[in-house]
Order: structure tokens, then sequence, then C-alpha cells
């Protein structure tokens, strides 16, 4: 029998709100003098909890992998045949040791800010991994192969660098909580006195790296108090998405019990096109679902209803595969983007290149490249006027180059400077329009297809959905198709998309 799950309900049932309710009008709220100073505080970028735990994962594999390959060098001295018997167990020793600290909660944010209290853990953690050393060696009858003095130099020398290296790393970590270096950037949605409890609980956390930036209700001032728990309310619902894109929020907390169901679908239907993580607080709700369900600040419950998409490790992994994958492109299509040039350079006057300004992540402009294909005086920067079949602003050498899609190709260098990624949603011009409407006044949950980097090319663009948007299916369409690749994002589906993408350009149909 299958169990409710509630952030699997509260999800589908939020974008299904979505789809009811009237488009958006394409207008930006306008953000009181209070909340816009706020914003303009937390516009820095943080450095995520997960990722400090992690990196010192590897530093401290290195470190103990550094002070063993040393010890050997010096006591030992270097021998080819006894090196890679010593580095099996350097390397195993040190992997084991992370994974054993790992089990232990010794990587949590806690231990790392107070080594004094994590030190007998991390100390049975190391003394755990050469125990286990020690019985393979005398399993395998081969521990009289291996000096002794090193291995228990390696002991003592192992545990004192981990402990500097903890009293090191927990002295930065305090300095970057302080100045806000290190830390998850919260905002309390709804007010009243379910706000208060909630804010109180949190804050009550030992070690806690929530900040709250304030607090955004739709109800006035009489319904719910101007400030909560010592938090200014800084406005209703429609300016926390422009709060949110201004402001680096990690987190919408929505602080309203489950009973109030249409309320809260209300509002997440209207929030889920952020890329932050939406959680609905149930540390007030009488309701108990399976453990599972719940996530945690501390001890205080939290029912997961959207997670931002591609983050923390699986940005780094897609960063690192645009970064190799765009040079790759570079190098390969070097030939064919001088040619271009060329060409377009004999047949029209003008420049080489034509930069136009569309929607990024978080629906910020960026500036992307293209081979110039239209006459230079008919340039269109703000694709107001899509180009269409037998579009006379075209030139002879840009029709071949819509048409092979080799106008996109400068594109790579987009990728490979980190304002486009290889694989995302296509991103369009911040004034297109099909038939005098914005694409955000066409399809519900438009801006959600921001919440990832966009692409050089895109589940959508393999499937067929490429070329003019005359009508308003086809970029409904391609927000579906868009909206499907960020919810099933994997290094894998980048791949795939990426090696069929010139496949199905040999289908040149929807391309002039």
């Amino acid at each position: 029998m299958n169990q409710f799950d509630p952030k699997r309900y509260f999800a589908s049932k939020a974008k299904e709100n979505a789809a009811s309710e009237e488009p958006a009008k394409g207008k930006r709220a306008t953000l009181n003098p209070v909340a816009m100073q706020v914003a303009q505080q937390y516009k820095r970028d943080t450095m995520s909890p997960v990722m400090v735990s992690g990196v010192m994962r590897m530093v401290e594999l290195g470190v103990l992998i550094v002070a063993g390959l040393a010890l050997y060098i010096h006591y030992v001295g270097f021998s080819e045949l006894r090196f890679w018997h010593y580095m099996v167990v350097i390397a195993g020793g040190s992997l084991l040791h992370v994974a054993i600290s790992e089990f232990s909660d010794c990587y949590q944010m806690p231990a790392l800010r107070n080594p004094t209290g994590s030190l007998g853990r991390i100390l049975l953690a190391w003394i755990a991994t050469f125990a286990a050393l020690a019985l393979t060696g005398f399993f395998l009858k081969i521990s009289a192969d291996y000096s002794r003095f090193w291995f228990g130099a390696w002991f003592v020398t192992g545990f004192l660098s981990l402990l500097i290296l903890r009293i090191i790393a927990s002295q930065m970590m305090r300095r970057w909580a302080r100045n806000g270096t290190i830390e998850r950037r919260a905002v309390i949605v709804g007010g009243g006195a379910n706000a208060e409890q909630l804010i109180r609980s949190i804050e009550q956390q030992p070690y806690n790296d929530i900040r709250i930036c304030g607090i955004f209700d739709d109800r006035d001032d009489r319904r719910s108090p101007p400030v909560v728990a010592g938090y200014p309310k800084l406005g209703n619902i429609a300016e926390l998405v422009e709060f949110a894109r201004i402001a680096r929020i990690d987190m919408l907390i929505v602080s309203l019990p489950i009973s109030a169901e249409g309320r809260v679908l209300s509002l997440l239907s209207k929030l889920w096109v952020l890329p932050v993580d939406i959680r609905l607080s149930a540390h007030s709700n009488h309701l108990r679902f399976r453990p599972r369900a719940y996530s945690y600040i501390g001890s205080v419950p939290m029912l997961d209803i959207f997670d931002r998409p591609i983050h923390d490790w699986d940005s780094v992994a897609k960063r690192i595969f645009d970064i190799v994958f765009s040079l790759l492109g570079i190098i390969v299509f070097s030939p064919v983007m001088l040619a271009a040039a060329i060409a377009i350079k004999l047949d029209s006057k003008g420049p080489v290149l034509f930069k136009q300004k569309r929607h990024g992540f978080n629906n910020e402009a960026i500036e992307v490249f293209k081979f110039r294909s239209m006459y230079a005086d008919m340039c269109d920067p703000t694709a107001r006027a899509a180009v269409t079949k037998g579009d006379p602003r075209v030139t002879r050498v840009g029709r071949i180059l819509r048409k092979t899609s080799i106008d996109e190709l400068p594109q790579f260098f987009n990728a490979l400077f980190g304002s486009l990624s290889l694989v995302g949603p296509r991103p369009h011009a911040v004034s297109a329009q099909s038939h005098n409407r914005l694409y955000e006044e066409v399809v519900d949950g438009y801006f959600a297809r921001h919440r990832v980097k966009p692409g050089v090319t895109g589940w959508a663009q393999i499937n067929g959905w490429r070329g003019e948007v005359d009508t308003d299916e086809k970029i409904r369409k391609r927000t579906e198709y868009d909206l499907y690749y960020i919810e099933n994002w994997s290094l894998w589906f980048d791949l795939k998309i990426l090696f069929l993408t010139p496949i199905r350009l040999l289908n040149t149909e929807n391309a002039y």
C-alpha cells in the first residue's frame, strides 16, 4: 500500500494551481525602500555548508596522504617497488578514515565549528582506521613488509595534522559565520503567531547556520503584524519574488499550517518559479507523516516541497562538464567558425558577432553571442519581430548559418565563461513575443525555466521545438520540455542531449 507523500502532493497541486490562475502580465513588483535596502545587503553569494563540508573531506584526505607519503620518503626511503605498496596503504587508510568520520558525523557543521567537542570521535575514527589496517596486514601476512616505526609515526603525525586542520577550519568558519560568508539565507512566508513561534524555534538551535532575512505576507498589518520576533514584514508575495531575485536567498519557509491547504497552495503556485528550496514548516502541525517526509533545521521539522535544482556538488559537476566540452567544441569547430567569420565579412558590412540580451539564470539579463546573420542596419536586438521564412533582413550567408545552426557556435564561449551552460533551457530575448504578448504572459510558470542556467542546446530543441515561435502552442511546448529537463536533470541526461544535438540538427524544417 502506497504511503501519502506530502512533498509530492503539495508540489503537484501547486503546479496545477499555477496553471489554473491568470497569467502574470510581465510586470515586476516594485520593492519598498526598506525591502530594497535589505535585498542589497544580501546580494553577495555565500558558501554552501554542504560545499564547505565536502571540501573539508577532500582536504583531510589530502593532508593524511601527504603526511603518510612524506614520512615514507623520509624514514623508509624511496623505492619504486615498495612505493606502490605503501601508497596502497596510505591511500586506503586515508579513504577509510574519511568514510568512518562521515558515518560518525564528523563533517557536520556543528562538529566543524567545535573541534574540541568532536575530538573524541575524530580520534576514535583514526584509531579504528589503524586497527583495520593492522588486522588486514595480520590476516594477509604482509605486516612484516612495512615499517612499524613509519606506521606509528603516521598515526601520531596524522592525528596531529587532523587536529591542527580542524582548529584552523573552525576559526575560519566562525569568521565566515560572523561576516555572512557561510550561511543559509531564509525568508519566512506568512506572519503572525505561527511565524513568531517558528522563528523562536530556529533561533534556539545550537550552531544555527540559518539567517532570517525578513518576512513576507499578503495580509495587511491588522491581520499580520508589521514586526514579528524582531523581523520586519518587507512586503507581499509578489514583492517576495522580486526580493528573492535580487538577494541571494537560499530558502523560503512557509509558516502556515498544513490544514490551510488552499492558502498554502496559492502561495506555492506563485513561489515555485524561484531557484530556491521551499519548505513548509511542520513544527506546529498535529499531522504526523513518516520520518523520511521531514528534513530538519536543528530539531525543527520541515516538509521539503521544492528543492533548488542543480546546486551544490551537482553545480560543480555541471560546470566541469561545461568547461571540458566547451573547450572541446571550440577546438573541433574552430575551422568552421573561422570560415563563417570570413564569409560574413565578405557578404555584408558590419561586425562578425551579434550580441543580444537574453534571460539567464534567475531572470538575470545576460549577453549571448551569435554570428551575425542579418544586415547590420536591420538587426533586432530586442527580438520583438521573430525571424520568419524568407525574412528580407537575413543575409545570404545568414540563411546558411541559421539553417545549419552554425550561427550558434560562438555560444561555446558563453558556456566556457559561465553565462550559459552547454545544455539547458534555450535563453530567449528579454522582449521576445508571441502575437504581441511576452512569453511570460502566454505561459503560466514560464519563469520556472530560469531556475537553472540556460543552455546552448536543450531537451526541447532535440525534440523538434526550435526555430520560429509563431504560435502560443510552440512556446508552451518549449516550456513543457524545459521543465521536464530541469526536474529530471543528470549528467547522463546532458550527455544524451549533447550527442543527439548534431543528429537532430539535420532536420532543418523549422530553421530559417
